[in-house]
């Protein structure tokens, strides 16, 4: 009898052994990347994708999250997604500037009022146009920023005059407005940009407000120009592996598409939200606040109309119509005013 009990118990354990081993070996493991700071609240909401995927999927998906560029850098990331170095990223399209050229319509000064009003027309744009340029990797959402805006470090601008010559951190299509604006842009990345605005290498950086706090800019600039009205952003993007995304099981794309809106609801609204707490660093630190006169915006929103311009002769040459972009632009200002209402209705606070 204690040989049968023996022998029982070594085939329990085997066969629990076994199962176990199947279990392990059916989970599916990911590894994320994002190039921003731990601590700032979209790596920190990216995380929250992460936890919340293996969570719906009952422990059947595990993503390994690489935070603060420990993985990609942010001009490194679609290719480091597309190739798997990294099954999933999130960078901005003002990284590699030309390489989206169809979704760089986002990135145009075309009066977007908030981040929480961008992120949403420009997921719209992406699920009405649906650019080839992302063929490459499955997109889960896009997320845009609040009006990039004027910060400088000793010189108050208040009028175009006043921006004349000087230096401007930028990117993408950010610094071609800069440009037409009268300053001269330098492209730098954004961990180095702190540094470089306090040792002087450049004199002020065109962001949206929430780089006052989780860039720590509210340490390094004096002055804000609040020039929302021309409206410019950088597009976001959380991306997958298209090929992962192919061998992901429809249980499990599912939570990840479900996640994915849910996690771009959150960041529309964290931007507004990471927008209004800039302006409450800076202010407590002493920065000063500029709102443009309308007569003034109206000069800055003409300055930047060759931008517009130049953008439909540059995708003329990649063999778009003028009508094609029109029509881009046509949807994304009708989504704005649709979207700018339901920021109103539901009640979500906005800096301007």
């Amino acid at each position: 009898m204690r040989r049968i009990g023996l022998f029982l118990i070594m085939v329990f354990f085997f066969f629990f052994g076994i199962n176990s081993l199947v279990g392990a070996q059916d989970v599916i493991k990911l590894k994320a990347a994002n190039y921003l700071p731990p601590t700032h609240k979209m790596s920190l909401l990216s995380g929250w994708f992460c936890d919340e995927v293996k969570k719906r999927t009952n422990g059947k998906v595990e993503i390994t999250y690489h935070a603060g560029g420990t993985l990609l850098s942010p001009d490194k990331m679609y290719v480091g997604v597309s190739t798997g170095i990294a099954d999933m990223g999130l960078s901005h399209t003002g990284y590699t500037r030309g390489r989206f050229p169809v979704t760089e319509v986002l990135d145009l000064p075309l009066g977007f009022p908030s981040g929480y009003v961008a992120s949403q027309v420009s997921f719209d744009f992406y699920n009405k146009f649906k650019p080839s340029e992302w063929d490459a990797v499955h997109v889960l959402y896009f997320a845009t920023t609040g009006p990039l805006i004027i910060q400088t470090t000793s010189k108050p601008v208040k009028s175009l005059e006043e921006l004349a010559g000087i230096k401007i951190r930028a990117t993408g299509q950010t610094a071609d407005i800069v440009k037409s604006l009268g300053a001269v842009p330098v492209p730098l990345g954004m961990p180095d940009v702190y540094d470089s605005l306090r040792r002087g290498v450049i004199e002020g950086v065109m962001v949206d407000l929430s780089t006052l706090k989780y860039w720590k800019f509210a340490e390094v600039v004096k002055y804000v120009t609040s020039a929302w009205q021309i409206g410019s952003g950088y597009t976001f993007y959380w991306v997958m592996n298209k090929n992962k995304w192919d061998k992901m099981p429809p249980d499990v794309q599912k939570v990840l598409t479900e996640v994915g809106i849910e996690a771009k609801d959150k960041q529309a609204a964290l931007w507004n939200e990471m927008d209004i707490e800039g302006v409450q660093a800076f202010k407590e630190k002493g920065g000063q606040m500029i709102s443009l006169p309308d007569a003034e915006a109206a000069k800055w929103v003409n300055k930047v109309e060759p931008v517009i311009a130049e953008y439909k002769k540059s995708m003329a040459s990649k063999g778009f119509k003028e009508a094609d972009v029109d029509g881009w632009i046509k949807f994304i200002k009708e989504r704005i005013a649709n979207w700018k209402a339901e920021e109103k209705k539901r009640g979500v606070a906005s800096p301007f």
